[in-house]
Parts: structure tokens; C-alpha cells; sequence
């Protein structure tokens, strides 16, 4: 259900790049201030530099790494969902692994080919995860109505109030 409360289209591939930034210049921010301070030479003062440095070199780099994949990818998955009027995991699996094969082009057919498999697995298996997540998360709520809603089974059935004609 979190497809239809997105932005439309036009304005979904905007989002996505931005979010895409924000997570590689974060999540590059840590690696790379990990890596800075565990290549720098010896010194509290030294370590710190070095890994702050690493950071403001590579991390915005990192981070547009991942906005041009969120971009390409969430503009290839609104074009699928123009083209199939439908909008379901597939589209997110073949996005996957054509932004996995666009981003590779440089690098022959081969490359292309290989990374366009590993693209549509990995699209493949989080979009599993979330069908599975809702699936049981939906049997949970299924099962606690049950144990609030009583069983017809447990009424007595002898005669209601003001019904003596069963008798």
C-alpha cells in the first residue's frame, strides 16, 4: 500500500534521487571516516583529520553515486508503469536490473549482462521480503480479530428471551 502514497511520477523520480543522495552521503560519511581514520598516521589528532578529510573528499561523491542509481532507477520504474498501466513488483524487479545493465554499459555485454541479473535478484528478493512482511503482518492482525470476535460455537442453544416456543 506505500506505492499509492508516493508522489506521482514526474515528482517521484526527483524524490527518489534526493533520498538516494541523502543515504549515500550518509552511509559514505561513515565508511569513509572509518577509512580515512584507519589510514592516517598515528595521532589522535592526525586519525580525526584524516578521517574528517576522507569525508569531505569522497563522501558527496558517494552520495551522487547513489542518486544517479536512485534516479535512473525510479525514472526506468515510472516509464515501466506508464507502459503497463499497473503498478506491481515486477515493475520494481525490471527496473532493477535494467538500471543494473544501463549503469554498466560502458563495460561491455558481458558486464551488462552479469549486472543486470544481480540488479533484478536483488530487486527481486527485497521486494519478496516485503510481500512476505505484509503477508505476516496481515496474518497477525487476521489472528488477533479472531480471539476478540467470539465463536458462534460457544452460544448456548437453548431458547433465547421471550422465544418459549423451542421448549
Amino acid at each position: 500500500m506505500e506505492e499509492y502514497a508516493r508522489e506521482p511520477c514526474p515528482w517521484r523520480i526527483v524524490d527518489d534521487c534526493g533520498g538516494a543522495f541523502a543515504m549515500g552521503a550518509i552511509g559514505g560519511s561513515v565508511f569513509h571516516s572509518i577509512k580515512g581514520f584507519r589510514h592516517a598516521p598515528s595521532g589522535h589528532y592526525r586519525r580525526l583529520m584524516g578521517g574528517l578529510l576522507a569525508v569531505k573528499a569522497r563522501a558527496p561523491i558517494t552520495g551522487g553515486n547513489f542518486a544517479v542509481w536512485g534516479g535512473l532507477f525510479s525514472a526506468i520504474d515510472c516509464s515501466l508503469v506508464y507502459i503497463r498501466k499497473k503498478e506491481d513488483p515486477w515493475n520494481s524487479i525490471t527496473s532493477g536490473a535494467l538500471t543494473g545493465a544501463v549503469l554498466s554499459v560502458r563495460n561491455g555485454a558481458a558486464a551488462m549482462a552479469g549486472s543486470a541479473v544481480i540488479g533484478g535478484v536483488l530487486l527481486a528478493l527485497i521486494e519478496g521480503v516485503g510481500i512476505l512482511i505484509t503477508r505476516w503482518s496481515a496474518d497477525q492482525y487476521q489472528m488477533a480479530n479472531h480471539q476478540i470476535v467470539p465463536d458462534d460455537s460457544s452460544r448456548p442453544t437453548g431458547p433465547t428471551f421471550g422465544n418459549t416456543s423451542a421448549q
